[in-house]
């Protein structure tokens, strides 16, 4: 084949940037703008009279918004007129007034931070719900006494009441089936406003059966999901109709002139509110059926306090007596839980009484809230002391009072003396496991509230505790949870490694799986949490030893999974450490460390990028302008990279840090290295295997190749050739191991690179360089244009299009015409861009480059339209004129 001789085109890089910039153009907004403020003009049109009306129209502009809804109402909010007109009565203010007070009351009995049951019901509802069916059974009387006369007599009017309350259980039942859960929620509901209502409009027996038939639906579990549902829901109107009776005598002791004390006694209440509140409990007395009774009278059953100052306490054992005899266990659960609600005061009381009770005493530390058990934590250490051990150990309620004290904060000043109290016991303990299970529960209040003292002193301890006999191979859990406790809370590792038993208390972890996943705690938490890179030898010790921990597990049969997590870790490690301005000890630290971690080559690869980056700081501080020792440095530390890329096992890593590396070294003026990296670079793509793995899926490797390759060549254009070596010497080896290399059949990778080394060759061939690097002379200032280097150049250039040419004259079967098309194309583009067209030869291979795209009507049409338009726009520049001759005899064919 005729070789073509090559010709590239002159380049004024900087006319063709400032040719390819968009023009700019001025944006005239006007008056316009999105974030002005809106101009309301409003309109007003008055009529001037019958005859002949005419209108005169009078508008005004105001820069402020206007508020649509406040014209709408002009100005008058109804809400507020209902609030202005609204006259409260002084009786009901009175009420008002009483009921914050007992609320308040209520509330410093338990405390404030006690969780309220409204925060329990709404988590109750959502959590217990049902897709079953559910029925409701319904007993309603006569209604004969709904509208029952006034009577003088009071006998008269109890009869009557007394009769209703009979006639309730001996009424005709009524039955809702096949109900689901909303319409069962809907129906209960509707049960609360007609208690409400029948109330309101002084029924109030109609509103006791409501209450009694609502208590019987608690007996039924067929649903036994949507028991805890149900329960809320029927003591929700169990507490409204206990609400209303409470208020109801209450409000007997109230006058216009005054209410009742926030303490009352029995003694300020009247015969009349007496009376009444007897009334009511000898009504609920009568109810037959056990639940319902049970249920109506706990939920009167602070009305007591009208009556007596020990009623309820006098209550409470009989009623809890009256629970033995419901059968169902949930049933009678629920039932003990009703009264624990409404009696939460009495029932504290009681426990502090039974304070020997171990069982009770931890049980109410499970189950209520943490905040409300931390704030009484010198009561529950004093009942804890009096509890009698044989049936349940103390050291467990210790532990339920650990777990609280973990969540919510004790008084601050009770801190030093729960700690005091609680370890006196801890420490006593004999068994281990026992021991331990405490230990790991207030470690993390030690850790909470006091400093690096207090938990030292712990540690201290738990090591005597567990050392001997070896204990501590049976608690590796506690102890990992002790660790990850304390790093939790101490963030500053300083203060950390500084705490003398910390590093003793690591050494008892001698299983090799378990300490390495404590020292991965350890450094996920330093990476989490250490925010400036370090030098402190402390830190640096202990993390050098925690990583080298990490790095010797790792064996033949570590997962790669695995080893990238340990590699992870270890290199966050690295990046934190940082010596400032001290750039040897920064070095001498990557050379330790390089030694200690050489199993796991992610870590390998980081130090490569660290010391490089450390070069190119070095550069920075001296600006460029190296002085001896600086010089010395920096070789050291290409040195170091240029050692340590042999020793890893990826090819494509290899061949990147290569490259990276020579960048390095070139930009610090060391040839030499520099060559030396892009010569190992070269030649070690021979080596480069036709597939590799990725993900765990074999593909192949050309297209990677392929983009190294391109990233080299755009380096070689600012490497000076060598004086001891030929003209390009580094572009004629890759030439050689690029033709050299078997490339795959069906592929066109390799055309593609030699078309790219085209490219590099022909800016090369410039008189001024793209691109340089600051302070290294490249070949356009070394060779000056010189012509024997042009013609080296263009020599290669005719090789390069050769080899390309006669792969284009394989590709002429019908399989492969499609890929022909394709790289003709792209190829002619390659000479427009960057060959000089004037040449008569070169002019004409790009014809018959074009023609060959298209002769078996592979090609694109709409990209050879635009390729061609493309020309045609060129060739109105100036200097481009040559290209309407081109365009002239580039013909426009159709795939018939």
């Amino acid at each position: 084949m005729a070789a073509f001789p090559w010709h590239s085109r002159q380049r004024n890089y900087k006319t063709e940037l400032e040719s390819c910039r968009l023009e700019p153009v001025p944006l005239d907004f006007g008056d316009y703008h999105p974030l002005k403020p809106i101009t309301v003009t409003e309109s007003k049109t008055k009529k001037m009279g019958r005859k002949g009306s005419t209108s005169s129209t009078s508008s005004s502009s105001s820069s402020s918004m206007v508020d649509p809804l406040s014209s709408v109402l002009d100005g008058t909010d109804p809400l507020s007129m209902f609030a202005a007109t609204a006259d409260p009565m002084t009786a009901t203010a009175n009420m008002d007034s009483s009921r914050k007070k007992r609320d308040r009351d209520d509330n410093s009995t338990v405390g404030p931070d006690f969780e309220p049951w409204s925060c329990k019901r709404g988590d109750i509802l959502a959590r217990y719900t049902t897709t079953e069916k559910l029925s409701i059974n319904l007993f309603m009387g006569s209604e004969k006494g709904k509208t029952a006369t006034s009577s003088s007599a009071v006998s008269e009017k109890v009869r009557t009441r007394l009769e209703e309350l009979d006639d309730l259980e001996e009424g005709s039942q009524r039955e809702l089936l096949n109900l689901t859960q909303q319409d069962y929620m809907n129906r209960i509901e509707e049960l609360n406003q007609s208690l409400k209502d029948a109330w309101a409009s002084d029924q109030k027996v109609k509103a006791l059966k409501i209450v009694i038939q609502c208590s019987k639906l608690l007996s039924d579990t067929s649903v036994i999901q949507f028991y805890p549902s149900k329960f809320v829901l029927i003591t929700d109107i169990l507490d409204t109709f206990g609400k209303l009776v409470y208020e109801r005598i209450f409000s007997m002791c109230v006058d216009n002139r005054s209410a009742l004390p926030d303490h009352f006694s029995p003694e300020n209440v009247n015969d009349t509110a007496k009376e009444t509140c007897l009334n009511w409990f000898f009504k609920i007395a009568s109810i037959r059926e056990l639940i319902p009774r049970f249920y109506v009278e706990a939920a009167i059953l602070n009305c007591n306090k009208f009556l007596s100052k020990t009623g309820i306490s006098e209550c409470l054992p009989r009623l809890t007596c009256m629970i033995r005899g419901i059968g169902d266990p949930l049933v009678s659960v629920y039932a003990r839980a009703y009264l624990c609600r409404v009696l939460l005061t009495e029932m504290m009381e009681r426990c502090k009484k039974l304070g020997n009770n171990a069982l009770l005493l931890n049980s109410v530390m499970s189950a209520f809230r943490a905040e409300f058990i931390a704030t009484r934590s010198m009561d529950f250490i004093g009942m804890i002391k009096e509890c009698d051990e044989s049936g349940f150990p103390k050291h467990l309620l210790f532990r339920s009072l650990g777990l609280n004290l973990a969540l919510a904060d004790p008084p601050e000043s009770d801190r030093l003396q729960i700690l005091n109290e609680a370890w006196k016991v801890i420490t006593k303990l004999k068994n281990p496991q026992d021991y331990i299970n405490c230990a790991e529960v207030w470690i993390e209040y030690t850790c909470r509230h006091f400093t690096k003292r207090e938990v030292n002193t712990v540690l201290a301890d738990v090591i005597k505790h567990m050392t001997p006999d070896r204990a501590f191979e049976d608690a590796y859990p506690q102890l990992h949870s002790i660790i990850k406790t304390i790093i939790a809370y101490f963030h500053d590792f300083s203060v950390l490694f500084s705490v003398e038993k910390f590093l003793p208390f690591l050494d008892m972890f001698q299983k090799e799986n378990v300490r390495v996943e404590v020292c991965k705690c350890i450094m996920e938490a330093f990476i989490k949490y250490q925010q400036e890179p370090t030098k402190d030898p402390v830190i640096l010790n202990a993390l050098l030893h925690v990583c080298k921990t990490m790095h010797d597990s790792v064996n033949a049969l570590t997962l790669e999974d695995e080893k990238r997590m340990l590699a992870v870790l270890i290199n966050g490690f690295i990046k934190m450490v940082s010596f400032g301005r001290d750039f040897e000890q920064q070095l001498s630290f990557y050379v330790e460390t390089r030694s200690m971690f050489c199993n796991l080559e992610p870590v390998l690869v980081q130090l490569i990028h660290s010391v490089n980056q450390l070069t190119m700081e070095t550069r920075r501080v001296m600006k460029g302008n190296h002085s001896r020792k600086t010089a010395a440095f920096v070789r050291a530390c290409v040195a170091f990279c240029f050692i340590t890329i042999p020793s890893l096992t990826g090819i494509f890593t290899r061949l990147n840090l290569y490259l990276h590396s020579g960048q390095v070294a070139l930009a610090n003026q060391c040839l030499s290295q520099a060559d030396a990296f892009f010569r190992a670079a070269v030649s070690l793509v021979p080596e480069v295997p036709k597939m590799i793995n990725i993900d765990g899926k074999m593909r192949s490797s050309e297209s990677f190749l392929l983009e190294f390759l391109c990233n080299l060549f755009s380096t070689l254009l600012i490497v000076p050739d060598h004086p001891e070596q030929g003209v390009l010497f580094l572009v004629r080896g890759l030439l050689n191991v690029i033709q050299d290399y078997t490339w795959e059949d069906n592929s066109d990778d390799k055309i593609r690179i030699y078309t790219n080394v085209l490219h590099l060759l022909s800016a090369m061939s410039q008189e001024t360089y793209l691109y340089h690097v600051d302070k290294v002379d490249s070949n356009d200032s070394l060779y000056g244009g010189d012509s024997k280097f042009l013609a080296e150049n263009n020599k290669l250039c005719e090789t390069v299009i050769t080899q390309i040419l006669e792969h284009l004259k394989t590709l002429g079967k019908d399989e492969t015409l499609k890929r022909q098309s394709v790289l003709a194309l792209s190829f002619f583009n390659s000479i427009l861009a960057h060959g000089d067209l004037r040449n008569n030869k070169l002019n004409q291979l790009s014809v018959n480059l074009w023609n060959l795209a298209q002769r078996h009507g592979c090609a694109d049409t709409r990209t050879m339209v635009k390729t061609l338009e493309y020309i045609k726009k060129r060739s109105k520049q100036p200097e481009m004129s040559h290209l309407t001759e081109l365009a002239l005899r580039l013909p426009l064919q159709t795939r018939t």
